[in-house]
């Protein structure tokens, strides 16, 4: 059946050392795991088919195994009766269903082998086809961290480190002439301040010494008088 041609196949392929190196190794992946999904239903539906044979050969063995007894019986009954007719067709009766049992005997070796057989495979697709499901979980995990490298990566490549570096720079240069403007108007600030001053002072000085000169008129014009 499909079955084994599918584990041979699989062997052939050599899978766990061949989808790293394919284009679409996850795909690849998907449709083995598809078609051996498949085997594995095809395989259970045959062993059920399988299970139900063997059972009803076993039916047919003890259904046989009855007879036999019986027409046994039924020729010793016949043998103490002295019907010897009837004990010579109980026998060959029982002679027949005592080959039958030989041959549903022999079927049911064959078939209990088969069942056997059909067990031992599915264990071992079973088996790979869990390699297969933990290999394909690695797969999209390393594909995953591959694609989210590669997206920082091209991220990288398109921003030129030169012109950021260059951005950089001027924004540095804009940030240091405003500060320079801001300190240029402090000190601007201070000195008219100063200045402002330094002109009250001498103002003052003036205004004081032309009002001495009048007092001192004055007071000449009075001692004159």
């Amino acid at each position: 059946m499909g079955i084994f041609k599918r584990m041979k196949s699989i062997s052939l392929a050599k899978v766990n050392g061949a989808l790293d190196g394919l284009e679409d190794p996850i795909s690849m992946l998907n449709q083995y795991i598809r078609e051996m999904e498949e085997d594995l239903l095809k395989g259970q539906e045959a062993l059920s088919r399988q299970i139900y044979l063997e059972n009803k050969q076993k039916a047919l063995i003890l259904e046989t195994e009855g007879l036999v007894n019986k027409r046994s019986g039924q020729a010793k009954l016949a043998v103490e009766n002295g019907e010897d007719s009837i004990a010579k067709l109980a026998i060959q009766e029982k002679l027949v269903h005592e080959k039958q049992l030989s041959l549903y005997t022999e079927q049911l070796n064959t078939i209990q082998n088969q069942t056997q057989s059909l067990y031992e495979k599915l264990d071992e697709l079973k088996g790979k086809y869990d390699e297969y499901l933990h290999k394909r979980l690695l797969l999209v995990s390393r594909a995953n961290i591959a694609k989210s490298i590669k997206q920082i990566q091209q991220t990288s490549v398109s921003f030129n480190s030169e012109t950021i570096a260059n951005g950089i720079s001027r924004a540095e240069d804009r940030i240091l002439m405003m500060e320079a403007e801001v300190q240029a108007q402090n000190k601007f600030a201070y000195h008219t301040n100063l200045s402002n001053g330094y002109k009250d002072n001498v103002m003052s000085e003036e205004v004081e010494e032309e009002l001495q000169k009048l007092k001192q008129l004055k007071q000449h014009a009075v001692e004159t008088a």
